[in-house]
C-alpha cells in the first residue's frame, strides 16, 4: 500500500511538470503565433473525403504521427500535454498502471501518414512524456485522395482537400506547370470554382447554349485568369504581398474590381486595379510609410496647393517601341452646358482613334441632384452620342467639388478631358479659385482642355522648355507622331536665357529615336507670347506643353505660361503631368 502511495505521489508530480510545460508551450504559441492544439478528427473529416475502412491491425506507429484526437482534442495540445488541472488523477493512474504492467495498445484512425486517437490518448501523453518514439496502436485506416503528413495543420489539410476537388471537377492538372493555382488560405479553392461556373453560366447565356466545363474552363483561362496573372508579372506585385501566391492575388484583384465597380460605376481595367490595391493594401514598410506619408501631407497642405504626383509617373509600364495603345480609357468632365458637349465630341474623336472607353463624369452639389432630371439628361445624351459614334461609354455622377472629384477619378483613366470655359485668371486670387488650376495641379494623368468645337488635332506644336513636364510632353508628341500621324513643330522659347539650342537638340535626339519627324524652331521672346504666335504661324490646332514648373504658391502668386495660353489659345491644349 505504501508503494502505491509513494507511486500515486510520484505520478502527480509529473502531470504537474507536464502542466508546467503545456503552460510554458502556450505562452511560446501565443507569441510566435504557432498553432497548439490537436486536430479534432471529425473536424478534419468535415474537409478530407475519406473512404474504404480498413480493419484493424496491431502495429508500432511513431508518436509524432498522432496529430488529433477523435473525441479528447481539447484536453491535450499538440505534444499531447495535459490541458486540464481536473484531469490528474485519472493521469497519475495511468501512468502508474504504466510502471506497474507497460502500456497497452490504444487504437487509432489513420488518413493518409496521419493518426487520430480513438481510445487512449492519456497513454500517448505519458508515452511522450516518458520520451519513447513509438507506441503500439490498433490501426483503423482510411483511404483518401489527397496526401497527408504529420507537419500539416488543419489549414493545410484544407487547402489539399479544397484542391483535389477543384482539380477534379475542372481538370486544371491539364494547365501545369505554366499554373499552379496554389492558395494560402482556406475557401479560396471554393471562390475560383465560383468563378469558372459564373463564367461558364454567362458564356452559355451569350452563346446561347449549354457550354461543356471544359470549354468553359479554356475559356476563363484565355480570357479571365491569365490577363489577370500577366497583369500581377508584368507589374511585380508579388513583390508587395510576401507569402501570397499569384492565384491569391488573382482572386484578390477581381473582388477589388468588383468592388470598385460598385463604388465607381466604372469597370476598371485590371491593371490599375492591381496599382490601386498595392498602393492601399501592400504590407511592406516602404508601401506603408508612403501611405501615411502622403496623408500627412494632405491634412496639412490646402488641397489647392497641393502639387501631384511626380512627372512621367502616370506612364511609367508603357513602352513606345512596342506601339502600344497609350490611351484606353477617357474621363470627360460633363456639366451639361451646351458648349460643355464639345468636349465630348473631341473625347469621341479620340476614343475612336485609340479604341478607349469613354467614362463620362457629372457632379453634383448634393445628394438630392443626383436622381434629378437634369442628371438624366446628361446621361441619355452621353449613352445617345456614345451609341451614335460607336464608342463605349460608362456614366458616373459624384457628389462635391467639380475639380476635386475629377482629379479623384482621374487614376482609373488615361487621359482628362474638360471643357476650357473658364481659365485660371490674371489675378492670384482668381488663380487660387480656379477649378482648372486645380486640375492641372493635381491631376495624375493629362488633361485636354477642349475650348472650342472638336478638331481632328492633326497639327501639334510642342512647347518644349527641357523640364521634367516638358519631357512627357515630348513623349506624348511622340506618341502622336507615331500613332496618330500627325505633323509637329517644336519651339523652344530662350526668355533670357541661353538654353533654347540646347533644348532643341535633346528634343531631336529623342524624335529622331523614335523616327518622328518634326519641324524646330528658337524664338526669342516670353514664353507665352512666341508660343501662341508660332501656333498661328504654323496653323497648330494642339498645342502641348509641360505643366505647371513653380511650387503650387509661386504659380499662384506670379503666374504661369501654362495660365496665358489657356486664357489666349482658341484650339484644345494638351497639359502634361
Amino acid at each position: 500500500m505504501g508503494n502505491d502511495n509513494a507511486g500515486i505521489v510520484s505520478a502527480l508530480n509529473d502531470f504537474r511538470q507536464a502542466r508546467r510545460q503545456a503552460k510554458l508551450q502556450s505562452l511560446i504559441a501565443g507569441i510566435s503565433g504557432k498553432r497548439e492544439e490537436l486536430l479534432s478528427y471529425d473536424e478534419v473529416k468535415k474537409y478530407v473525403k475519406v473512404f474504404g475502412l480498413k480493419w484493424p491491425c496491431l502495429t508500432k506507429i511513431p508518436l509524432d504521427a498522432i496529430v488529433g484526437s477523435v473525441g479528447r482534442y481539447q484536453d491535450f495540445n499538440q505534444t499531447f500535454l495535459p490541458l486540464r488541472d481536473s484531469d490528474a488523477q485519472r493521469w497519475a493512474r495511468v501512468k502508474l498502471a504504466q510502471v506497474k504492467k507497460g502500456l497497452p495498445p490504444i487504437e487509432v484512425y489513420k488518413i493518409g501518414e496521419v493518426y487520430f486517437v480513438l481510445d487512449g490518448n492519456h497513454r500517448v501523453s505519458i508515452a511522450r512524456q516518458m520520451k519513447m518514439t513509438t507506441i503500439e496502436a490498433y490501426v483503423s485506416e482510411f483511404r483518401t485522395n489527397i496526401e497527408i503528413y504529420p507537419d500539416d495543420d488543419l489549414e493545410n489539410m484544407i487547402l489539399k482537400a479544397e484542391r483535389a476537388e477543384l482539380f477534379e471537377e475542372m481538370g486544371l492538372d491539364r494547365f501545369s506547370p505554366e499554373c499552379d493555382f496554389k492558395v494560402t488560405l482556406p475557401g479560396r479553392y471554393r471562390e475560383l470554382f465560383e468563378h469558372i461556373t459564373v463564367h461558364q453560366y454567362y458564356l452559355g447565356l451569350e452563346q446561347q447554349r449549354d457550354i461543356p466545363t471544359d470549354e468553359a474552363v479554356d475559356s476563363w483561362m484565355d480570357n479571365v485568369y491569365l490577363p489577370v496573372i500577366r497583369t500581377i508579372r508584368q507589374l511585380g506585385v508579388l513583390r508587395d504581398f510576401p507569402g501570397r501566391t499569384e492565384t491569391d492575388l488573382y482572386l484578390w484583384l477581381k473582388k477589388h474590381q468588383t468592388d470598385l465597380a460598385k463604388v465607381l460605376g466604372w469597370n476598371v481595367e485590371v491593371n490599375q486595379v492591381a496599382q490601386d490595391f498595392t498602393r492601399r493594401f501592400s504590407p511592406t514598410p516602404g508601401r506603408v510609410l508612403a501611405e501615411v506619408w502622403g496623408n500627412i501631407v494632405d491634412l496639412v497642405t490646402p488641397y489647392e496647393l497641393e502639387a501631384g504626383p511626380p512627372p512621367g509617373e502616370w506612364r511609367v509600364n508603357f513602352n513606345l517601341q512596342r506601339q502600344e495603345k497609350l490611351v484606353n480609357a477617357i474621363l470627360v468632365g460633363l456639366s451639361g452646358e451646351e458648349e460643355n458637349w464639345w468636349a465630348l465630341d473631341q473625347a469621341i474623336l479620340v476614343a475612336q482613334h485609340e479604341g478607349a472607353i469613354l467614362r463620362g463624369l457629372h457632379v453634383t452639389a448634393s445628394q438630392k441632384a443626383v436622381r434629378s432630371k437634369k442628371v438624366k439628361e446628361i446621361r441619355e445624351k452621353f449613352y445617345s452620342q456614345c451609341a451614335k459614334e460607336g464608342v463605349k461609354g460608362e456614366f458616373a455622377v459624384e457628389v462635391g467639388q467639380v475639380a476635386s472629384q475629377i482629379v479623384q477619378r482621374a487614376t482609373w483613366v488615361d487621359l482628362v478631358m474638360v471643357h476650357l470655359k473658364h481659365p485660371p485668371g490674371s489675378q492670384p486670387v482668381e488663380r487660387l479659385q480656379s477649378g482648372l488650376r486645380t486640375i492641372l495641379q493635381r491631376c495624375p494623368r493629362p488633361v485636354l482642355a477642349v475650348p472650342c468645337v472638336a478638331t481632328r488635332l492633326d497639327t501639334t506644336l510642342l512647347a518644349y522648355d527641357g523640364s521634367p513636364k516638358a519631357d512627357e510632353a515630348l513623349f506624348l508628341c511622340s506618341y502622336l507622331g507615331i500613332s496618330w500621324g500627325t505633323h509637329l513643330v517644336v519651339v523652344s522659347s530662350r526668355e533670357g536665357r541661353k538654353t533654347q539650342g540646347k533644348n532643341l537638340k535633346r528634343a531631336r535626339e529623342y524624335l529622331e529615336k523614335n523616327n518622328v519627324k518634326a519641324i524646330f524652331t528658337a524664338v526669342d521672346g516670353l514664353a507665352g507670347e512666341t508660343i501662341l504666335k508660332a501656333a498661328d504661324t504654323y496653323k497648330a490646332n494642339l498645342i502641348v506643353m509641360g505643366g505647371y514648373g513653380s511650387k503650387p504658391l509661386i504659380n499662384v502668386a506670379v503666374g504661369s505660361t501654362v495660365d496665358h495660353i489657356l486664357r489666349a489659345f482658341d484650339q484644345p491644349i494638351l497639359i502634361c503631368r
